[in-house]
């Protein structure tokens, strides 16, 4: 899922060498959270206008981890 994640976002930024994900254990849901860092100049690419990239990623992330019976949550930091 991670690498997932990092595949996606470096397709968008123009430094991916500064993409680092973050994972915790799953909290009392069972939802694994992914924190995902990118560089200050590359975070309005990765959210997009109005956060439609970014709730694009929250999508795919969420459908493939469906997929391995898992709940993530994506959070842009």
């Amino acid at each position: 899922m991670k690498e997932l994640l990092v595949s996606i976002v470096k397709g968008l930024v123009e430094n991916p060498s500064a993409i680092t994900v973050t994972v915790d254990e799953k909290n009392e849901e069972g939802i694994i959270v992914y924190h995902l860092h990118v560089d200050e100049n590359d975070m309005g690419r990765v959210i997009g206008r109005q956060g439609r990239i970014a709730k694009a990623i929250r999508t795919v992330m969420r459908a493939a981890a469906a997929r391995n019976d898992e709940k993530i949550q994506v959070e842009i930091e």
